[in-house]
């Protein structure tokens, strides 16, 4: 390509991130690799092996970089994590709702911090590992499109990214199924090409989120009733960061009948227990709204939407209920339907766009 572009590629030090560096210099792209330094003081002794971001994410990053021929550098985005993913993440569980920190990594660390410091230094692009594809239609505005492989997709995680991030984005892995993208990095003899995927969140390696809100942030959280639909008490819990919405193991209630985490009270600190049919919603309201392929929704489409990122989606209706507030309908009730979290909706293979699943709306 003339006039060669400079794109920075994030990476993790995994095969995806990894084969993207590859694939845009083979394209003609002047490649730069960067890892972005996020962990906080006194983590480092506790990285695992398959962190995103962590201390052998820098090692394995480096090595790809040598054998691609590129330059690489460790930038350090440690305070914005803290503030925007960490912080976050602290204060969604003390206000009983479940966050979902990787979508608020992508859009304000990952994209923003990511994309200004390599606008700074001269580049074009930024580009992704991300299983998804950027499309620009019609109308001129930029959309995630799912991946071709649908196990792996990963447009969820994606939904809140701006306009502008788009259209300075680059994502190659989209077009891959997880097996070729392997077959590639052992093809050009890239030293990750069988590194197990990375599931846990980067910064709480042993899934135990109430543990480390507790430890490491230094927040303790009150015991409190667990109460019935009418409000009877039935017990005590732990606390309201160690449940979330539709759990069932760990309540320690012999009530006898299944029993659910319904919704959580921080006003009250109290954790409602239910049954299974009181786990189905079929309105979910949203707000923080990001429109991404459409500039607003149509109250005459019917939307594919999911409420989680495992969620396998339905159909739903949308219609504006509030400046910054949506109601979304679901042709069928859907299960656990929990606050903090995204509601992503999909016109065919696009992102439509999404926001944030609010509190119980009476």
């Amino acid at each position: 390509m003339s006039g060669k572009k400079t794109v920075v590629v994030g990476m993790s030090g995994g095969v995806d991130s990894s084969v993207a560096a590859y694939l845009l210099k083979k394209q003609g792209y002047r490649v730069i690799g960067v890892t972005m330094q996020i962990w906080q003081e006194g983590q480092q002794e506790n990285e695992s092996e398959g962190g995103c971001c962590g201390l052998s994410a820098v090692e394995d990053a480096r090595r790809v970089a040598q054998v691609l021929d590129i330059p690489y550098y460790v930038m350090n985005f440690k305070q914005d994590f803290k503030r925007y993913v960490i912080d976050y993440f602290i204060k969604e569980y003390q206000a009983g709702r479940t966050p979902n920190p990787c979508i608020a990594c992508n859009r304000y660390v990952k994209w923003e911090s990511l994309l200004k410091r390599s606008m700074e230094i001269g580049a074009d692009y930024i580009a992704t590992g991300h299983y998804a594809k950027i499309r620009r239609g019609d109308n001129g505005r930029y959309a995630i499109e799912k991946s071709v492989t649908t196990r792996k997709d990963q447009s969820y995680a994606l939904y809140n990214l701006t306009q502008e991030q788009l259209a300075r984005t680059l994502m190659p892995i989209g077009e891959y199924e997880k097996g070729r993208v392997r077959e590639i990095a052992e093809q050009v003899g890239l030293p990750v090409a069988h590194k197990p995927d990375s599931m846990e969140i980067c910064f709480v390696p042993d899934g135990d989120y109430a543990s480390y809100i507790e430890t490491t942030a230094g927040v303790k959280s009150e015991p409190g009733n667990f109460v019935d639909m009418e409000g009877h008490v039935l017990g005590r819990h732990r606390g309201i960061i160690h449940y979330t919405i539709g759990q069932r193991k760990g309540l320690n209630l012999a009530l006898g009948y299944p029993a659910y985490v319904v919704r959580i009270k921080p006003e009250t600190n109290e954790v409602v227990i239910g049954r299974q049919k009181d786990n189905l919603s079929e309105k979910v309201y949203i707000s923080q709204i990001n429109h991404m392929s459409e500039a607003d929704f149509s109250e005459h489409k019917t939307y594919f939407g999911k409420i989680r990122y495992n969620h396998e989606g339905a159909c739903c209706r949308v219609r504006q209920v509030e400046e910054d507030m949506y109601e979304c309908i679901f042709t069928e009730p859907q299960r656990g339907v929990t606050p903090g979290q995204a509601l992503v909706l999909y016109d065919g293979g696009l992102v439509a766009g999404g926001g944030t699943i609010l509190h119980h709306i009476e």
